[in-house]
């Protein structure tokens, strides 16, 4: 895109390996505030009169008073919100400043170049929502990409990531998964509150699908390559103690490679074996249509095995082994799903034999033009209506605005975080913490990996104003700690991250000591277990700590 003459503006609180190789610009911004400066650029658009009227005329609703869906026409329109018609306070880069610590210039100047640029791309990831009320940012993004028509063109994009082959088809799996005679389940970031108060647990206030409400607490888990029972979670200092209450949990399985920090709460250990001692066969992640064919390269190691063999061997002794098996082993089950992309998705896709002489391994579906998402609604919003009410984009949600709920507006609004540099928190802790994914790792896997430590160190980042205030020099040892917990490591002084926050490389192993303190650099011991309202997710990147030296 550079090459075409994109220009790449980077808007994060660190500065970051993408934007120091692919940015013409970096603006830090406050974390948790992104929505205030979406809704300042907004103001921009609509008083310069720079939002593709048109579009938002034809394809949108509840951009404004005359666009307003039935039983909700005379609540706030966006525009009413963005303008301040009901609150008294026009949502201005003046506003914004303060809150964003952006300047004014630099957003109204950011809005007039998104607006007036075509295409544009407003691309977000997936660590905005991770903060509380983080589902405001993703439903802001998609507005500022409706308002300015870069939705159904290519080079466009309505904010978010999403999977999605090439070709415009999903990326599903072909594999048979059979039927769950389980009908309830719960959002993943919850599973503590429903160790502690399952039975409490309904559809409204906590997210149950399947079911209206949990019969029972749980009492058993059975973790397989997650390490996202303790390590992952949450407040780890709180979710071990729910783990040691054998009260609480009664049994505890965990299948994993090593031993994690989640594994040591187990009962049952059962050791899997890495991916190059099975057979696999995997799609390509998000974008690619692609398969990559994963060869069984030595046999499994002591008395370790594949996770399919473990739960085959798990069906066997519960008397349906062959109903789970079919009678294939894990090379015979990539034999099986070859053949099936072939007849589907992979019309060419060569045998096994040949994708293992190809010393490659991987086969990618040549695209000779590829989707475009929304396209067709674009063209003809009558014809080609969205999975939505109003069969249109909605700018303002009618399903929102039934429940009534301020902290899940019907229109993207910027609210206050439970912790921020404006609560009174701030005085006793005053830095904001986050944790960006670093080449150590992916999430917590190869954090036991001592030759990536060497390479890429775990350590805090800390502007040089916040260091100088406490004393702090670069290479020092220092705690960062809140009400929560606390962590030791050592610090790296850098502008590379904005004042008033500081950044903990997520996915380090927790490795308490003889005082409780983790010695590692494990970010979750300062996280908050607290879930996002509307997607009850993680809003693990949302606290405030101090710094000090160690």
């Amino acid at each position: 895109a550079r090459q075409n003459g994109a220009r790449v503006v980077c808007i994060d609180p660190r500065h970051s390996l993408s934007a120091a190789s692919l940015a013409d610009e970096w603006i830090p911004i406050r974390p948790g505030t992104d929505v205030a400066m979406m809704s300042a650029m907004a103001y921009v658009m609509i008083t310069e009169q720079l939002y593709d009227a048109e579009f938002v005329r034809t394809h949108c609703v509840g951009f404004d008073s005359t666009q307003m869906p039935p039983g909700a026409e005379d609540a706030e329109s966006y525009s009413d919100y963005i303008l301040g018609k009901r609150d008294g306070v026009p949502k201005t880069p003046e506003w914004a400043e303060p809150i964003t610590a952006v300047p004014r210039q630099t957003i109204a100047r950011i809005a007039r170049e998104y607006a007036t640029t075509k295409p544009g791309v407003l691309y977000q990831s997936y660590g905005i929502q991770r903060r509380a009320y983080g589902e405001q940012a993703v439903i802001g993004g998609c507005v500022l990409a409706a308002i300015t028509g870069n939705v159904g063109i290519s080079g466009g994009w309505a904010s978010g990531k999403a999977a999605q082959a090439p070709d415009g088809g999903p990326t599903t799996s072909i594999f048979p998964t059979g039927k769950n005679p389980v009908k309830a389940s719960i959002p993943v970031f919850l599973w503590t509150e429903a160790v502690l108060r399952g039975h409490e647990m309904t559809a409204k206030t906590d997210g149950v699908v399947g079911v209206e409400k949990l019969d029972n607490d749980i009492k058993l888990i059975y973790a397989v390559a997650s390490n996202a029972l303790l390590n992952q979670h949450g407040n780890i200092n709180r979710t071990a103690q729910i783990l040691r209450d054998e009260r609480l949990v009664e049994f505890i399985v965990v299948q994993d490679n090593f031993l994690t920090p989640s594994g040591r709460f187990a009962d049952i250990l059962l050791p899997a074996c890495t991916q190059f001692e099975t057979w696999g066969l995997a799609e390509g992640w998000k974008y690619g249509d692609e398969l990559i064919l994963e060869p069984k390269l030595v046999e499994p190691l002591g008395e370790s095995k594949s996770d399919y063999r473990i739960c085959a061997e798990l069906a066997e002794r519960l008397g349906i082994g062959e109903a789970y098996t079919e009678g294939r082993d894990e090379r015979a089950w990539v034999e099986w799903c070859r053949d099936r992309y072939r007849q589907t998705r992979f019309p060419g896709l060569p045998s096994l034999d040949e994708l293992l002489e190809s010393n490659v391994g991987v086969y990618a579906k040549a695209v000779t033009k590829p989707t475009v998402a929304f396209a067709e609604f674009r063209a003809d919003p009558e014809a080609h209506s969205l999975d939505t009410p109003s069969g249109k984009i909605e700018i303002f949600s009618k399903r929102l605005y039934d429940m009534n709920n301020p902290e899940i507006p019907p229109i993207p609004k910027y609210i206050q975080e439970w912790e921020s540099p404006f609560g009174p928190e701030a005085k006793v802790y005053p830095l904001q913490v986050i944790g960006h994914h670093t080449l150590h790792r992916v999430h917590s896997t190869h954090d036991n990996n001592d030759w990536l430590e060497e390479a890429f160190p775990q350590r805090v980042f800390i502007n040089p104003l916040d260091a100088q205030t406490r004393g702090i020099r670069d290479g020092d040892m220092v705690k960062v700690y809140n009400s929560r917990g606390a962590t030791v490591l050592r610090c790296r002084v850098t502008n590379r991250i904005m004042p008033g926050v500081v950044d903990i490389p997520q996915g380090a192993w927790w490795e308490p000591g003889e005082s409780g303190i983790d010695r590692h650099g494990s970010i979750n011991v300062l996280t908050s277990e607290r879930w996002t309202p509307l997607a009850f997710g993680s809003a693990q990147h949302t606290a405030m700590v101090e710094v000090e030296k160690a």
